[in-house]
């Protein structure tokens, strides 16, 4: 069986994501730390863009060692420290999640993260059945 997202037509939104994100029993869950913008050399990118490109470039090797990939994602939590990077991230994130269904989602704006230069953090749960 596979992950099975929902979207009540009850329940308003707009966006690339789902409102809820079902799991079948016994399917692998994969939970993944926050990722910022650091390059596998400890780098951090200049720019937000630069930076929400690498969080989503660092989530794709660590799901590949487990064994799974974008199309398994079931949950992302985004933490921004500005709200002016909404849109922006969206159009990274895009570039990576493209094809419905989407996962559920949570995006927060936040004072700040680990590193004052930090712009952007992505965790994420991954499932396959």
């Amino acid at each position: 069986m596979a992950n099975k997202f929902h979207n009540p037509k009850t329940v308003s939104f707009s966006g690339k994501y789902s409102l809820g994100a079902e799991v079948p029993a016994g399917a692998k869950l994969f939970y993944v730390s926050g990722q910022v913008g650091v390059d596998s050399k400890g780098k951090l990118q200049p720019t937000f863009e630069k930076q929400a490109e690498q969080v989503w470039k660092n989530i794709a090797q660590v799901l590949k060692s487990g064994g799974m990939s974008y199309k398994d994602i079931v949950k992302v939590t985004v933490f921004l420290t500005d709200s002016r990077f909404v849109g922006p991230y969206r159009e990274v994130r895009d570039r990576f999640i493209k094809d419905a269904p989407y996962p559920a989602s949570t995006l927060l704006i936040v004072a700040g993260l680990a590193d004052p230069a930090m712009l952007v953090e992505v965790e994420v749960v991954a499932a396959k059945g």
